[in-house]
C-alpha cells in the first residue's frame, strides 16, 4: 500500500510560470500528489495538463476553475494560486483543511480525450489501493471525488453513470463525481461548480467535527 505522505518535488521551472513555447517538453510529465496523513476528502482530477506538469502543481493552468470554485464552495479561505506552483504555505493550508488531490492517470496530455480506456481502468484500480493506504495510515476512510464525468464512466466501466453521489464506493470509501473544472467545460462555472462541491463537503467529516470546511 502506497504511504499517507507523499513527499513534493520542487517546481521543474523554479517558481516561475512557463513560457508557451516550454510547454510541450512536459508532454508525459507526472504531478505529484498532495497527500498528507490527514486526507478526509480525496479529490481526483483526470489526469494533468502540460501547464500542471511543468509547474508541479494540481490544477494549475490559468482559468482553469478548480481554485475559484473550491473557495467560493469554502473548501478553503482563500483563493490558492498554484499558477507558479504549489507553495509550502498552501499545501499547509490543504493540509489543516483535509483535502488530498491524486490523478486517475499520472501522465500529462495536451487533453483528457488522449487518454486510452486501459490506463483510465488502471487508474480505477490504483485509486483503490491509494485509498486502502490512506484507510490503514489515519483510520479513517475519505470521501472520494472525481471531476471528471467521460473519463468516470470509462475508468468505472459505467456509460450511464452521472455526476453527484455514487451507488458504488472506493475501497469502501464514499464517492462523487464532479464536472471537470477546465474553461473547456462549457456546461459549468464557477457558482455551478461551487455549488456541486458544497454537495459533497455536506458528506465530510472534516478536521474539529465541522459539518463543512
Amino acid at each position: 500500500m502506497p504511504p499517507p505522505i507523499v513527499p513534493r518535488r520542487p517546481s521543474p521551472l523554479g517558481g516561475r510560470r512557463p513560457h508557451r513555447d516550454e510547454l510541450a517538453q512536459f508532454a508525459e510529465g507526472t504531478v505529484d500528489d498532495v497527500l498528507h496523513d490527514a486526507v478526509h476528502l480525496l479529490i481526483v482530477g483526470v489526469n494533468p495538463g502540460l501547464w500542471t506538469a511543468a509547474v508541479n502543481a494540481p490544477f494549475a493552468r490559468p482559468g482553469n476553475r478548480f481554485w475559484p470554485s473550491l473557495h467560493r464552495a469554502g473548501l478553503t479561505d482563500h483563493e490558492l494560486d498554484v499558477t507558479s506552483g504549489l507553495s509550502d504555505a498552501d499545501a499547509a493550508h490543504l493540509r489543516e483543511r483535509g483535502i488530498g488531490i491524486t490523478n486517475l492517470v499520472a501522465r500529462a496530455t495536451v487533453r483528457a480525450d488522449e487518454l486510452g480506456a486501459a490506463e483510465l481502468r488502471e487508474g480505477h484500480q490504483r485509486l483503490e489501493g491509494l485509498v486502502q493506504g490512506l484507510h490503514a495510515g489515519s483510520g479513517r476512510l475519505p470521501v472520494v471525488a472525481v471531476a471528471g464525468i467521460t473519463a468516470f464512466r470509462t475508468a468505472w466501466g459505467d456509460r450511464h453513470a452521472q455526476l453527484g453521489r455514487q451507488e458504488g464506493d472506493v475501497a469502501g470509501a464514499p464517492l462523487w463525481v464532479v464536472p471537470q473544472p477546465s474553461g473547456l467545460n462549457a456546461h459549468e462555472n464557477i457558482d455551478t461548480l461551487a455549488a456541486k462541491w458544497r454537495q459533497v463537503a455536506a458528506e465530510v467529516e472534516w478536521p474539529g467535527g465541522g459539518a463543512s470546511a
